[in-house]
């Protein structure tokens, strides 16, 4: 297979699967579903071998293919990926092929169901791998249509809510950001994202920017509101507080396989989107709006936490308890775009800071994504049951289901050993020595998170057994197969977390030299 065209073939393949999956008939039910599992695993085995033949020594984009689209519009069809893509590939790879096992059971057109989220990935991979605003817009709006469809006809009771205020949410975001890179087209005759970082770097973006004269606004006003119209985008995805509200609803209204990919890749997005977009094309404007970007941040931690210990439902206290780890994620990306000078412990703290949001990142997809599984488990042997005080004691007849449900919680916590930890620590390291004040307020989150996270072990698999689930089962040979996986790889990371970090931090580093120090 020719290196140069592996990003391409991997973004189309699950498009491709999705057509075949898509035309198998009503009888053809189990066949449509290992067909889609077999694609979404040849997806995982081509992310893999990205993987292996990415060079974390070079800090440069690789596996790059250019070609001239559309000329006239400055639209390229561009991708490539670093050690961020790279990451964010790999984690939809494993993902997606947990998702659909976690959704074998569905019987009602699953068919289409396999199809949507095969074309979902495909949106992913895209996302995560194109360098051209145009392109890279088309699939970030691919993700979108399927996930409606996909909580729309599969969700919960309350599933056209959920899905309509998913979209429109959304929505309102992209359309925001798009008329913002239409000011920033206008201005610089580009939409590729490494020239446009290299533009702000040399400041040819602000110059730029004048020449718009919008309204007759002053050039400072007239790139801060470019800034918000991206900004806002990419707010909604993550999403950061107060644009959160779409959230609870839609995960748990989602089915429990959506609800994976929602919290485990589509989350991500967002994060992606700030440190591939938004700071490196707008580091001025962010640094204008560092103060307020950093309060939000700190609220997003902690009221999202505050806000999973009110929760009665699980999968809403997992939702919230979502929003809080992405949370963790700002903080630290905001904090190193903190001017520190260039002292070499300076750019060290930014490092750790930044390192761990790419950690936490992945990290956070895997505990996320396992926890919405097995609250998916114990709502299907209780007749759709899901409440923090339905349980009791059933560690006593699901000690598996228990122990490998209770490392991801620990996970989620963060508890040393597990991956969930070192991408924490190093935030809140980074962090601290940035931005004192904040990240001190911020360690409030880390304290209410591991109250409703106990919590949950407490009031679910501790305690007299509730009659009722005494004849409840543990879980399937082909459950812990599901799970296993994950779970190893869980402690893989955490035991040996410079699997991650030997190909991330090249990347981290360039950043650093290229993005986040200059003034």
């Amino acid at each position: 297979m020719s290196q140069l065209h592996l990003i391409s073939i991997l973004t189309a393949l699950p498009a491709f699967g999705a057509l075949v999956v898509a035309g198998f008939d009503a009888p053809s039910k189990r066949l449509a579903r290992g067909v889609g599992l077999a694609f979404s695993l040849v997806s995982l085995a081509l992310a893999l071998a990205l993987w292996a033949r990415f060079n974390p020594e070079v800090t440069e984009l690789q596996f790059v293919e250019r070609h001239r689209w559309i000329p006239s519009l400055g639209v390229d069809y561009f991708v490539g990926v670093d050690g961020l893509g790279l990451l964010m590939v790999l984690l939809t790879g494993l993902l997606v092929p947990f998702s659909l096992l976690a959704s074998w059971k569905i019987e009602e057109k699953p068919q289409l169901y396999f199809a949507l989220v095969l074309l979902l990935e495909s949106g992913l991979f895209g996302t995560f791998t194109a360098l051209n605003f145009f392109h890279w817009f088309i699939f970030w709006e691919l993700s979108l249509i399927p996930v409606f469809f996909l909580i729309k006809l599969w969700g919960g009771r309350e599933r056209s809510q959920a899905a309509t205020q998913f979209f429109i949410y959304t929505l309102v975001g992209s359309v925001a950001m798009l008329l913002a890179f239409q000011a920033i087209f206008l201005a610089t005759g580009t939409f590729n994202f490494p020239e446009l970082t290299q533009m702000a770097h040399d400041r040819r973006l602000a110059n730029g920017l004048l020449k718009i004269g919008w309204l007759d606004m002053p050039p400072r006003l007239i790139a801060l509101l470019v800034f918000g119209g991206v900004f806002l985008g990419f707010a909604v995805k993550v999403p950061l507080i107060p644009f959160h509200t779409w959230l609870p609803v839609a995960y748990a209204e989602a089915p429990t396989g959506v609800s994976m990919l929602l919290t485990g890749a589509m989350s991500k997005m967002g994060v992606y989107g700030f440190l591939r977009v938004l700071l490196p094309i707008f580091p001025e404007q962010t640094r204008a709006m560092l103060t307020p970007l950093m309060a939000m941040a700190v609220v997003t931690i902690v009221y999202s936490a505050w806000a999973a210990m009110a929760q009665k439902d699980l999968k809403r206290t997992i939702a919230y308890s979502s929003i809080n780890h992405l949370g963790y994620c700002l903080l630290g990306l905001f904090a190193a775009m903190k001017t520190m000078g260039s002292d070499a412990v300076w750019l060290n703290e930014k490092a750790a800071a930044l390192n761990g949001v790419l950690l936490q990142m992945f990290n956070h997809g895997l505990s996320a994504s396992a926890l919405f599984c097995c609250v998916g488990l114990l709502a299907e042997r209780s007749g759709g049951r899901r409440g923090l005080d339905d349980f009791g004691g059933l560690r006593k007849v699901m000690p598996v289901f228990c122990g490998l449900m209770g490392i991801a919680l620990f996970s989620s916590l963060g508890l040393p050993g597990l991956n969930g930890f070192i991408g924490e620590f190093l935030i809140f390291k980074g962090a601290f020595a940035l931005s004192p004040l904040a990240t001190a307020v911020a360690t409030l989150g880390l304290l209410l998170t591991a109250i409703f996270l106990l919590n949950i072990l407490q009031k679910v698999f501790s305690g007299p057994l509730n009659e009722r689930w005494s004849q409840m089962p543990d879980l399937s040979a082909n459950e812990r197969a599901m799970l296993m996986p994950v779970v190893a790889l869980m402690l893989a990371i955490g035991l040996y977390p410079q699997l991650l970090l030997g190909v991330i931090n090249p990347t981290v580093v360039g950043w650093i030299k290229q993005i986040f120090n200059y003034v």
